[in-house]
């Protein structure tokens, strides 16, 4: 166990590669299914895929065009000339014996990714971004003494992300990861599905009591934001016990074990001359049209930094912003809601989803992407709890059903009967029966006991089924006792 005062000592220095899995239709060479996630094993695959003899990849119009968008979601501009390589190694999940990827002259190079840890904000570089297809996958059952191969996934487009060794701490390392995640989301490049493995991280740790780097390990294929913190934690802590008895760090691939929370050795790590690449020669370089990639700019949607931006007119609290942010479809919501420009509205409509609706969705009675979320509805809702029609109380009730099941908020309340009476005759009459039923009441208030004026509120409410307006029975009340 690495004691805090050792622990200072060291220098922790991270870089992340992520894997994210372009949604496309189809494959990046091949015009076979990009979604295998329910499909039988081997049924998504062809012959490009397998790389039989003669076959010839075509490249994928639409994985370039997600490509591009991912560089603006990074601060850059992708690259107008790129050219795609061969990297060879064998392994039995990757049956052509290389992957084709991008090596010298990726799509991406540059950019930046903003996190912010404990108030402070700081920019992570990317190194670049490549575009590269995805290797099978291979099954180990229990027990057994053979693997299993699945190459529905061989074939799959992948943008791979580089980021520089400038994250210094596993709540770095966990913050740099969900912000490229939110990134990818808002900018509609992949379904950023982690228990899928639509994006996987790949975390690259050292220790030094110098400014010189250690010796690097890398820990494949995590698929959390918690993982990759503990990962991060686990490694520095594994390497400086190591250190400090005078042992070495050797280079090496590690996975990591979720249930023990510790990392294991996977086997040596390669350098890039193992793998022996050379210039596809099947797939001509990619050379963009400045005017191609000016019209894919111009459709680029809201990011999330923007969207912080747009939510700070509201004056939410840091953790209420967060929740839109990084629920995709409450914060695309709020957009529309925002356009309509009433901020006294919006900021209501933005506390419902983070309280309300955010309960409905941990109590699992409904998912984000379920959720009927209605602009207008709620607009309308909001109106009429700012022009007492509802209570707060009642608003909620409506709320529900808006968000399960759609409709009109006036007809909801009226059919629930939650409209407020607001008429002072309807409200003084109920208010005269009350005095003259409570006469302790009435005579605790004349004594100065304000506290019974509540009692006798709630008995207004009582008589008149919850729908007489408190804040006018109250009045009423006062003025009548005197």
């Amino acid at each position: 166990m690495v004691s805090p005062e050792t622990r200072k000592q060291y220098r922790i220095t991270v870089g992340i590669e992520c894997h994210v899995q372009l949604k496309t239709k189809t494959k990046l060479f091949s015009a076979v299914g990009n979604d295998a996630r329910e499909a039988p094993a081997n049924t998504l695959i062809s012959h490009i895929d397998l790389g039989m003899p003669g076959a010839l990849p075509v490249l994928n119009e639409a994985a370039v065009c997600l490509a591009i968008k991912a560089a603006f979601a990074l601060k850059t501009e992708p690259q107008l000339f790129s050219k795609f390589d061969r990297k060879h190694y064998f392994y039995p999940d990757l049956p052509k014996g290389y992957q084709i990827t991008q090596f010298d002259q990726p799509i991406i190079l540059g950019g930046h990714v903003t996190i912010v840890v404990d108030g402070n904000q700081k920019d992570i570089a990317i190194t670049r971004a490549h575009l590269e297809e995805d290797a099978g996958k291979s099954t180990h059952p229990s027990g057994k003494e053979y693997s299993l191969i699945d190459l529905n996934r061989a074939g799959t487009p992948l943008l791979e992300i580089v980021s520089e060794p400038q994250i210094h701490s596993a709540a770095e390392a966990k913050a740099y990861a969900k912000e490229l995640y939110l990134l990818i989301r808002y900018a509609d490049v992949s379904d950023a599905n982690l228990y899928y493995g639509n994006m996987r991280f790949d975390v690259n740790v050292s220790v030094s009591k110098t400014d010189n780097l250690g010796t690097r390990t890398e820990t494949k294929n995590l698929n959390s934001f918690r993982s990759v913190e503990k990962a991060v934690e686990h490694e520095a802590n594994r390497q400086i016990e190591l250190l400090e008895k005078g042992e070495v760090i050797v280079q090496e691939t590690r996975g990591w074990d979720d249930a023990k929370q510790k990392t294991f050795s996977q086997r040596t790590k390669e350098e890039a001359h193992d793998y022996r690449y050379f210039p596809e020669p099947d797939i001509p370089p990619l050379d963009l049209d400045p005017s191609f990639i000016a019209k894919i700019k111009k459709d680029m949607p809201v990011m999330p930094g923007e969207l912080r931006q747009q939510l700070s007119t509201l004056q939410l609290d840091n953790s209420a912003v967060e929740t839109l942010v990084e629920e995709l479809q409450a914060g695309r919501f709020m957009l529309t809601v925002l356009e309509k420009g009433d901020v006294h509205a919006a900021k209501k409509i933005a506390a419902w989803l983070t309280s309300d609706v955010q309960a409905m969705v941990v109590a699992q009675k409904i998912t984000w992407d379920d959720a009927k979320l209605d602009g207008q509805s709620m607009l309308v809702l909001a109106a009429m709890v700012e022009d007492k029609k509802v209570s707060s109380t009642a608003a909620k009730q409506i709320l529900e059903e808006l968000v399960l099941r759609g409709g009109d908020p006036l007809k909801i309340a009226e059919d629930k009967k939650l409209l407020q009476v607001s008429d002072e005759g309807a409200v003084g009459k109920i208010v005269d029966a009350v005095i003259a039923d409570n006469p302790q009441a009435v005579a605790d208030v004349k004594a100065g006991e304000m506290k019974a004026i509540g009692y006798l509120v709630g008995q207004v409410m009582k008589h008149s089924r919850g729908q007489a307006n408190p804040s006018l029975a109250q009045k009423l009340l006062k003025e009548k006792i005197g």
